[in-house]
């Protein structure tokens, strides 16, 4: 099956490629929800949500923070680093991510769509100021805008609606891929998954690469089991 993957891949004019939580967790960062997920006695469903940002700010902010030190300590991983590659080769190329730890920028992606944001994004509660701030830990929380209003991650929490440019433009990535890469996903986060159906019926090849069988498995047409880390930079070779 690699072989066959291999075939299509390395011909595609254009490819997307949906990432999820398993690529971050090969360099070491954990999924922060579902077993295992708790922090302190919080879980991750608990805090990542408006009404508890609006509740206790300075709680979430600890969670962010913790979270952020966490993430620091990463290195992008070889499949970070073959999708660069794959980036450099394909002459339309869109990296749909719904991790917000900004490996792929990291491991040098440009082409990258952050459907549920970048935790290394602020923005003010307020006035909707945004800016950078990659520190591995901030010393006042809840941080603060200059105009006062108390910043948040620039993250999609529950209940949020995805950005919408952003969104549209993973949609139209999917919708013109020869190729559809779905890399470490459960696939049934939505809207997220629904870019999977949208490739595959567009006609994408859709492969998947995963550890365990996901709700992608069914509408496949290569799932190939194990480590991205391992099996995508083979892909490419």
């Amino acid at each position: 099956m690699k072989d066959q993957a291999r075939e299509w891949l390395c011909p595609a004019r254009s490819v997307a490629v949906l990432t999820g939580a398993g690529i971050s967790a090969e360099s070491g960062i954990p999924t922060f929800r579902g077993a295992g997920g708790l922090w302190r006695e919080y879980r991750a469903e608990d805090l990542a949500t408006p009404q508890a940002f609006a509740r206790d700010p300075k709680l979430v902010w600890e969670w962010y923070d913790w979270r952020r030190g966490v993430i620091a300590q990463a290195q992008p991983n070889a499949a970070h680093r073959a999708l660069v590659q794959l980036e450099r080769r394909a002459p339309e190329f869109t990296l749909i991510t719904q991790n917000v730890d900004g490996l792929h920028d990291r491991a040098g992606s440009a082409r990258v769509l952050k459907i549920h944001g970048d935790i290394w994004i602020l923005r003010c509660s307020r006035c909707g100021r945004e800016h950078q701030d990659c520190r591995a830990s901030i010393p006042d929380l809840p941080p603060r805008c200059a105009c006062g209003g108390i910043e948040r991650p620039g993250v999609v929490w529950f209940g949020e609606a995805l950005p919408p440019d952003v969104w549209s433009c993973a949609e139209h990535a999917a919708s013109r891929a020869d190729v559809f890469l779905v890399i470490g996903t459960s696939a049934v986060v939505y809207p997220a998954a629904r870019l999977v159906d949208i490739a595959k019926v567009r006609g994408a090849k859709v492969i998947e690469i995963n550890i365990a069988e996901t709700a992608a498995s069914a509408i496949a047409d290569i799932s190939l089991r194990g480590a991205a880390a391992e099996i995508l930079p083979e892909l490419l070779a």
